[in-house]
């Protein structure tokens, strides 16, 4: 089997892991960077959130509510300790998409499962000052080659509430399969919601989802 086209791992296979990439010929120039959250992120972090609140709104995971259960709030630096006690289990891999050095979004590859599934599923979310320009689609392939090929994974999917058009074009230029829609499948906005699956497997992308990204004729 070819090999894929190697991404620049900054720290080890180990957590914390760091993914950087550079934009090809054509717009946007400049660098993404998957890394770890950090505790000393947190105001940088809350001002894109708070800027993206009617962007991000929508789309936003939430958890149903049952009489008893506790919904105490995390603080900045519980949650960041949270995600990297999850990745340091294997169970995700939780980072912030940086280009050209600031916060521009999240990428979380999450529900990592071995075994005879070798699977896990991607949600991610950038910033409405940058969407538009290629810069999700590439942390998307960055993510999905580091799983596959690194982390020897074989399935990556993805889940798009059929109404989220920005996100159905990411999938759709990476070439991800439509696998249907699942009903009611995950609580967004405070209510159950559908989504559409998409998804990859490792024979579907010989030479990488970044070779792939470079070589099709549909520009970013």
């Amino acid at each position: 089997m070819p090999h894929p086209r190697r991404l620049t791992t900054v720290r080890s296979s180990r957590w914390p892991v760091e993914l950087a990439e550079d934009f090809w010929d054509g717009p946007p120039h400049g660098s993404v960077l998957l890394r770890p959250v950090r505790p000393r992120d947190e105001r940088e972090w809350r001002r894109v959130r708070n800027a993206n609140f009617a962007w991000l709104g929508p789309w936003e995971a939430s958890s149903p509510v049952i009489p008893g259960e506790d919904q105490a709030r995390l603080t900045f630096r519980q949650y960041v300790r949270s995600l990297d006690r999850a990745a340091l289990n294997g169970e995700s891999l939780p980072w912030v998409i940086e280009y050209e050095g600031r916060i521009s979004g999240q990428l979380s590859v999450m529900n990592i499962t071995l075994g005879s599934l070798r699977g896990a599923s991607i949600g991610y979310w950038v910033s409405q000052e940058v969407a538009g320009r290629g810069i999700a689609p590439l942390a998307v392939a960055m993510a999905v080659d580091y799983c596959l090929f690194e982390r020897h994974l074989h399935r990556i999917e993805i889940n798009v509430r059929p109404e989220n058009h920005a996100s159905l074009r990411v999938v759709e230029k990476l070439g991800f399969r439509d696998e249907g829609i699942r009903e009611r499948y995950l609580h967004i906005n405070g209510r159950w919601a559908d989504h559409r699956t998409f998804a990859l497997t490792r024979e579907d992308i010989p030479l990488g989802l970044l070779h792939q990204l470079r070589t099709r004729a549909t520009p970013l």
